[in-house]
C-alpha cells in the first residue's frame, strides 16, 4: 500500500493514510534503537541491512539558541520544506501517530509513522524517535535531537536507520539515500530560518 496524491495532502488525506497505516512495519527488537549512539548502530546495521544515515549540524551557541531550536523541533520546522511537511500542530509525544509528506518529482507521498520515544534533559538536549508504520516505503526508525553540549554549542543531529520495504524503494534506493542526505542539509537550514539563528 503507497500512498499517493497529485495535489499537496490534505489534513483529511493525512488522517485516511494513519488510520489505514497499522502498525509498525520493523521488528520490535530494534524499537528505539536510534536512541543509542551511532557507534552502537554500526555492528546493527551492516548485520541486518540497515542503512545508517547520519548528520550533525552547528546552529550556535548559548541557552537561547538551545530553547529557540527546541521550540523548532517541536514545532517540526525541521519539515519546514517546500518539499516535504509535517503537520506543524502533531505533539510530538510518545505514541503520536503522524505522516510525512513529500512531493517526488510529480506525485505527493504520504509515510505514515508514530513517535516511539521522547527524550528531554532541561537545558542539555531534547529529541525524538519516530518509527515507520505499514504504508511507509522504507522500515527503520529516525531520531530527531539538538544538543547543548560543554562548550556551550549547540547542535542539531539526525540520525536514521532504514531499508527498503517496497518495491518502489527497493528500486530506488540509492536516490532515497541520495535524498536522506539532502533532506539533513536542508532541515538544518529551515531551522535556522525559522528561528532567525546563526549558522556558522
Amino acid at each position: 500500500m503507497v500512498f499517493l496524491s497529485w495535489n499537496r495532502p490534505t489534513p483529511q488525506q493525512q488522517q485516511s493514510c494513519i488510520a489505514k497505516s497499522g502498525e509498525f512495519n520493523y521488528d520490535s527488537q530494534y524499537r528505539g534503537a536510534t536512541s543509542k549512539h551511532i557507534s552502537e548502530l554500526q555492528g546493527l546495521a551492516a548485520a541486518q541491512g540497515f542503512h545508517l544515515n547520519h548528520a550533525r549540524v552547528l546552529l550556535g551557541s548559548g541557552t537561547h539558541v538551545f530553547d529557540k531550536a527546541k521550540t523548532a523541533l517541536q514545532s517540526w520546522s525541521h519539515f519546514g520544506l517546500d518539499w516535504a511537511f509535517v503537520d506543524p500542530k502533531t505533539p510530538v509525544e510518545k505514541g503520536v501517530k503522524f505522516c510525512v509528506c513529500t512531493k517526488q518529482l510529480i506525485p505527493w507521498l504520504t509515510m505514515p509513522l508514530q513517535v516511539v520515544y521522547v527524550d528531554h534533559t532541561p537545558r542539555a538536549s531534547f529529541g525524538f524517535g519516530s518509527g515507520t508504520l505499514g504504508g511507509h516505503l522504507l522500515a527503520g526508525e529516525e531520531r530527531f535531537s539538538i544538543e547543548l553540549d560543554e562548550k556551550n554549542q549547540v547542535w542539531y543531529e539526525i540520525l536514521s536507520l532504514s531499508k527498503p520495504d517496497h518495491i518502489l524503494s527497493r528500486i530506488a534506493y540509492p536516490l532515497v539515500q541520495m535524498n536522506q542526505k539532502h533532506f539533513a542539509q536542508q532541515s538544518a537550514k529551515a531551522i535556522v530560518k525559522h528561528d532567525n539563528l546563526s549558522c556558522p
